[in-house]
């Protein structure tokens, strides 16, 4: 095993042009005293810590539904998906995991399936914690229709000190389970709208690794 990469992950490019401002105040803040500059250090660090974008490894067995985001489970309860997905206006279950600043931001497709829908929404800038962060806060909503043709959502919500959500993908793609489609600019929330009659396998208070751990299991229809 490498040592260094255990501890320097590689960084997303939507990263570089953050770190190279923090890094050019930095100058700037030594030029005013070395104690300043250090604490400019210490931020440009973070920086580049926030917009990691480790390798990782996704479980392979079919019918799995895998955490969509680093962080903790904080709501895990009954509610209807975001309206401009078009899905029916029956509540389901949705799972939430909030990402703190210190969490990998780096957003993975919790399931194979076509991306069918890409809504994005306008709103306010609560903290991601609160449960109406979903209706209020600003969002960008993906419909994924599974390859047994029933859907799941997952929504991007920007946090109290998100200012920006960011979405690689277009409505038509055809994504893997794990695959990177997007992320959130310092601190924010997914949610995840599992599909009717399937049961998460977390627990609120419980830590998730995007990509890895798995949410839930499809079954049978």
């Amino acid at each position: 095993m490498n040592l260094l990469g255990t501890f320097i992950k590689p960084m997303h490019k939507e990263g570089v042009k953050f770190v190279a401002v923090f890094a050019a105040v930095t100058v700037g803040l030594f030029l005013v005293s070395d104690f300043l500059g250090w604490i400019g250090v210490l931020l440009t660090i973070w920086c580049y810590y926030f917009f990691r974008d480790p390798e990782r490894v996704t479980p392979q067995r079919d019918g799995l539904i895998i955490s969509p985001a680093d962080g903790i489970v904080s709501l895990i309860e009954p509610a209807i998906p975001p309206a401009e997905l078009g899905m029916d206006d029956a509540p389901l279950t949705r799972v939430s995991v909030f990402m703190s600043v210190f969490n990998c931001h780096i957003n993975r497709t919790p399931i194979a399936g076509e991306i069918t829908a890409i809504a994005y929404r306008p709103g306010k800038f609560l903290s991601a914690d609160l449960d109406k962060a979903s209706d209020d806060n600003e969002r960008n909503s993906l419909r994924i229709r599974m390859h047994d043709g029933r859907d799941l959502a997952v929504v991007q919500i920007a946090g109290l000190v998100a200012r920006r959500i960011v979405c690689f993908v277009d409505p038509g793609a055809q994504m893997q389970t794990g695959e990177r489609f997007g992320l959130i600019r310092f601190g924010s929330r997914l949610d995840v709208y599992l599909p009717d009659g399937v049961e998460p396998m977390v627990s609120v208070g419980q830590t998730m690794i995007a990509g890895e751990t798995v949410l839930a299991e499809l079954g049978e229809d």
